[in-house]
């Protein structure tokens, strides 16, 4: 009973936003702005309609919308459009008025009617004469009686089904046009998964590529070097000690110097003051060695998933060599900020702009880091700068 009572208001809102919206957008200037709050407002109350139906007892409901590919505004606009469950979510509000109406008016007169009809021989017994109107009918003692049983069999038999019925309908109106997705967004969903798979397998095989670049370009050649050293060493000692303790020190040096190498690719894999402070600490160290200034700003408490926060590092700390080697920024800033079950990273520069993740420039990897999480990367960068870079990963935990 409760569900048809709150859905007719919120029909009547959702109506009325839907058809007004709609019209506007038949206008040629106002085109654009009138679809886009079409569907902004057609999705907000979609989802309340669903809120709505689970809180009040029923079914699950799964958002038929599949997420936005596109990382360009336009290109999620335009995507918006083509995707057939936001037109679903249109049609669903136009017809939910006129359904909701009827079920609303129905069940609450037949509720009504068997009410009254209960204490209508006590209205009558109350009357001069003990008998009462009731449509064309002197309703006396007989016929009261007779229609009391009939309310009481109303009430606890006929409005009862009447409000099942009625609530079943709406649900049915609900779960079929905005609480199940189409085939063709099933699909759209099944290529998007396949997407952030294959984009989460190539980014740990750039990841491997790396360390192992890394190792055999940097540790390992030095510990070659440090065995060859000492190798000379030994052989040194006897004829010429000090010599011997010269290429000792040397060595001495180069094993540091391997040390640091490795410590700096541990680093890299996975920072431990990440793990054990968290993001602000973290980053902060990679503001710190930034050569342009950055400002950080960090706000993600709740803390993220470990694999949303190691996302978040590299994305920041790739964002911001590129800056240091491409963008010609005299400043950089770096914001972080949970938003629901989201974590909304920012970086912004006032470069050269002209980036483009096509042509490389680390975006291309960064792309691929996000995907692999089912995130978002948008990249707004004119020629001429400034350049900014958002993020948004999902980090329900």
């Amino acid at each position: 009973l409760a569900s048809i009572a709150v859905a007719l208001p919120l029909a009547t809102v959702a109506f009325t936003a839907v058809v007004a919206l709609g019209a506007t957008a038949l206008s040629v200037v106002l085109a654009i702005p009138a679809l886009w709050g079409l569907g902004v407002a057609s999705r907000a109350m979609a989802v309340v309609a669903r809120v709505r139906t689970v809180a009040l007892g029923g079914p699950e409901l799964v958002d038929p919308v599949p997420p936005l590919a596109s990382p360009r505004p336009w290109g999620r606009f335009f995507e918006r459009l083509r995707t057939r469950s936001r037109w679903r979510e249109v049609l669903y509000h136009l017809v939910a008025l006129p359904v909701t109406s009827v079920t609303f008016m129905v069940t609450f007169s037949v509720w009504a009617g068997s009410i009254a009809l209960v204490f209508l021989p006590l209205y009558a017994g109350a009357l001069p004469g003990g008998t009462a109107k009731f449509w064309a009918f002197e309703a006396g003692p007989g016929l009261g009686l007779a229609l009391a049983v009939a309310g009481i069999v109303g009430v606890a038999v006929v409005a009862p089904w009447v409000t099942l019925s009625a609530a079943d309908l709406e649900g049915r109106l609900t779960r079929g046009l905005i609480g199940q997705a189409s085939d063709a967004d099933l699909a759209a969903r099944l290529r998007r998964a396949e997407v952030q798979r294959s984009a989460a397998v190539d980014s740990a095989e750039a990841e491997r590529r790396r360390i192992e670049r890394d190792l055999h370009d940097g540790a390992q050649q030095r510990l070659v070097a440090l065995a060859a050293g000492l190798g000379a060493a030994r052989e040194a000692m006897d004829d010429d000690p000090e010599a011997g303790r010269a290429l000792v020190a040397d060595a001495h040096e180069e094993a540091k110097a391997a040390l640091k190498e490795i410590r700096d690719l541990v680093r890299g894999i996975h920072p431990v003051i990440l793990e054990d402070r968290g993001l602000d600490a973290a980053l902060s160290a990679v503001v710190a060695r930034s050569p342009v200034p950055v400002a950080l700003d960090v706000r993600a408490e709740p803390r993220p998933p470990a694999a949303v926060e190691s996302a978040t590092y590299f994305v920041v700390n790739e964002a911001l060599v590129n800056v240091a080697r491409h963008a010609q920024a005299t400043r950089a800033s770096v914001s972080i900020a949970r938003a629901g079950d989201r974590l909304v990273i920012e970086v912004h520069d006032d470069g050269v702009g002209g980036a483009d993740a096509s042509l490389g420039t680390g975006l291309q990897g960064l792309r691929e880091r996000v995907d692999g999480l089912g995130g978002d990367l948008r990249v707004i960068s004119p020629v001429g700068g400034p350049t900014t870079i958002s993020v948004e990963l999902p980090c329900a935990s």
